[in-house]
């Protein structure tokens, strides 16, 4: 007999385990196996990381589903969220802490008293009454928006640090670039290194700095703009940054690597996924946020004019 996958049934429960018996996508898996479990409601658990798949905790609600998984949906109440127009808690726990940061702010301070996201995360940590502090593991540039990792404890810190290349597997971003990319895709190799005032310089040989290793591909292009997601194999102080430079297609609003083209107030670029093994009890984490709507907007509106100008001609 199939088990009884009803919404007051998982209303009844701490949890629930759904079998997937065809493929399907994770939104409509669930919408099928809960019924009576509106669209939002799934969308919340979703976001309130109350669903894994074989165990991976999983946010897409186009998630891709195989014969044979386990999906399981846990009864989940977020603690107090934090309020913030900079930083938003995609999920947390005693030991880590993974939050969306906005652009605009820096991930920790260069200077004494500098408000940052470790600032806002150190006041609503002593709002819960919890006894830690955000260990910085590590960063995002000010202008940068995308997923971060915080350590809680010094220990889980010290586990991230001496063992980050082999913790997380998997880091992407996403950037709207100056001009038509030439090639679908591609790597860049050099060595990265600060002048005195600064400044990151890109050789393709040794230079007395370290090796950086960029892999990209072109998700879209036209003849002003491309939307490229960039894959890490390392990752160096202003590496993606210097990278779309090298190819000659620096990131929209750059202001110091770029060649000064601005149409969105703000740099193009986005950490969008974080994929890691907890660094104490090694379960795959998966995180993913959507692409910044100004980005694809971005990318639409050129395209729109470009393909507007072909039909007058």
């Amino acid at each position: 007999m199939a088990r009884n996958t009803s919404g007051e049934q998982y209303a009844a429960s701490k949890y629930i385990e759904l079998p997937v018996r065809k493929e399907s996508t994770l939104m409509v898996f669930l919408m099928e196996q809960m019924s009576g479990t509106s669209r939002n409601r799934v969308k919340d658990l979703l976001a309130g990381h109350a669903v894994t798949v074989d165990r991976k905790l999983v946010t897409r609600y186009d998630y891709p589903l195989q014969e044979g998984m386990m999906v399981r949906v846990t009864r989940h109440k977020r603690s107090s969220e934090l309020n913030s127009k900079f930083v938003k808690i995609i999920y947390e726990d005693k030991d880590i802490i993974v939050i969306e940061k906005s652009e605009g702010i820096l991930s920790m301070a260069s200077a004494p008293g500098q408000y940052c996201v470790k600032t806002i995360l150190d006041e609503y940590f002593k709002k819960r009454h919890f006894k830690c502090t955000a260990h910085v593991v590590h960063r995002l540039d000010r202008e940068t928006s995308g997923l971060m990792m915080y350590a809680k404890t010094q220990e889980a810190q010290r586990i991230l640090e001496e063992n980050w290349h082999r913790i997380v597997f998997d880091r992407r971003y996403v950037a709207v670039v100056c001009g038509k990319m030439e090639k679908e895709g591609g790597t860049v190799r050099s060595w990265l290194k600060d002048n005195k005032a600064f400044i990151t310089y890109s050789s393709p040989t040794d230079n007395g700095g370290k090796e950086a290793i960029t892999h990209y591909h072109t998700l879209a292009t036209s003849e002003r703009i491309s939307l490229v997601e960039m894959l890490l194999e390392t990752g160096r102080k202003n590496q993606i940054r210097v990278h779309m430079k090298d190819l000659g297609h620096p990131i929209v609003g750059d202001q110091k690597y770029g060649n000064g083209f601005s149409i969105i107030g703000r740099l193009a670029l986005h950490a969008y996924r974080l994929n890691f093994y907890h660094p104490m009890t090694g379960q795959v984490m998966e995180f993913e946020t959507p692409f910044p709507q100004k980005f694809v907007q971005l990318f639409k509106e050129y395209r729109n004019d470009a393909d507007g100008q072909e039909e007058t001609e």
